[in-house]
């Protein structure tokens, strides 16, 4: 079988261990970014199944009508805002779905917040600047951590607040509220004041139509100008351009971005000011959790080649 893997930025899937699995198939592996659906169409003309990593390539009808012989999709992570799934039905390709790793992200979140709150980043620039303590950390013991969405990665994040003496607030669909109080966390009051009273504020929501801007400029004018915000999940949980005009704005003080509107990003907003921490979208990005998405993808796919196909996002087109 002829398998596609699109987006490889660091060429790190030939490195793993669960590669061998394709072991016997032919496998092209790109390492670049491309969202033009002819030069797409062009490289997956040949393919019958595409591994995707995570949400960088988008699957349109528009390409899927270009694409004959591809038979299967088979996703790593879990979500799939990038997949017309109704087409993929209707061109009769079946999209098998990945799976997701809590600790990964949850541990970069974690990373995030210290650096932001030691000004790690700006320390060692002004060290290697040759200057010695150039500005006032703020410690976390005693204040308040919260927690907007907690579900699998957010109640990680929180137990890790919580072993650095936080006390953390969760908001979030009553959902969240719900297993907050179940694991002993406070729900805030509203989210007007949930934005108001902590002092770390990280999201940790679904993108889904329903909470793309949820955080609003409203919100984050409330945050106190020492506060910081962290965003491991989606960029467009944000209002747009809400964050860049709040930063610069002083409230909240700090932030730290692990996701973006467009990926990868070439230049950004954000990157151009002095109170932000920027990493580029590396939260998944370790071998462990590589390993796990891969390895259940490649198995899944195997499975689809087998005839036994599991996890099918679109059941309907294997009774076509």
């Amino acid at each position: 079988m002829n398998i596609v893997i699109p987006d490889d930025y660091q060429d790190a899937v030939r490195t793993l261990d669960c590669f061998r699995k394709l072991d016997g198939h032919a496998v092209t592996v790109c390492h670049d970014t491309v969202t033009d659906v002819d030069v797409l169409a062009e490289r997956f003309k040949d393919a019958d199944a595409l591994v995707l990593i995570r949400e960088r390539t988008a699957i349109s009808e528009a390409l899927l009508s270009r694409l004959p012989k591809l038979k299967v999709i088979a996703q790593t992570g879990r979500g799939m805002p990038h997949i017309d799934l109704a087409a993929c039905t209707r061109h009769g390709v079946v999209v098998t779905s990945g799976v997701g790793s809590s600790t990964a992200t949850a541990e970069l979140t974690w990373a995030l917040v210290l650096a932001a709150t030691r000004h790690i980043p700006q320390e060692v620039a002004s060290m290697k600047a040759g200057k010695w303590q150039s500005r006032l950390g703020i410690g976390l013991h005693g204040r308040t951590l919260g927690i907007f969405g907690y579900g699998r990665i957010g109640s990680v994040v929180a137990g890790y607040g919580r072993a650095f003496g936080m006390k953390a607030v969760v908001w979030g669909r009553e959902n969240s509220l719900t297993k907050g109080a179940v694991d002993g966390y406070e729900a805030a009051s509203s989210q007007t004041a949930f934005f108001e009273q902590c002092d770390v504020v990280s999201l940790h929501i679904k993108l889904i139509k329903e909470t793309v801007g949820i955080v609003t400029v409203a919100n984050l004018a409330a945050m106190k100008p020492a506060a910081v915000l962290v965003n491991t999940s989606r960029a467009d949980l944000i209002e747009s351009g809400a964050l860049v005009a709040a930063l610069k704005s002083g409230r909240p003080g700090w932030a730290a971005v692990d996701v973006y509107e467009t990926e990868p990003v070439v230049d950004h907003p954000l990157l151009h000011l002095d109170n932000v921490i920027c990493t580029p979208h590396i939260g998944y990005v370790e071998k462990d959790s590589y390993e796990l998405y891969f390895g259940t993808t490649f198995d899944r796919l195997l499975a689809f080649i087998g005839g036994s196909p599991v996890d099918v996002a679109n059941e309907e087109v294997l009774r076509q």
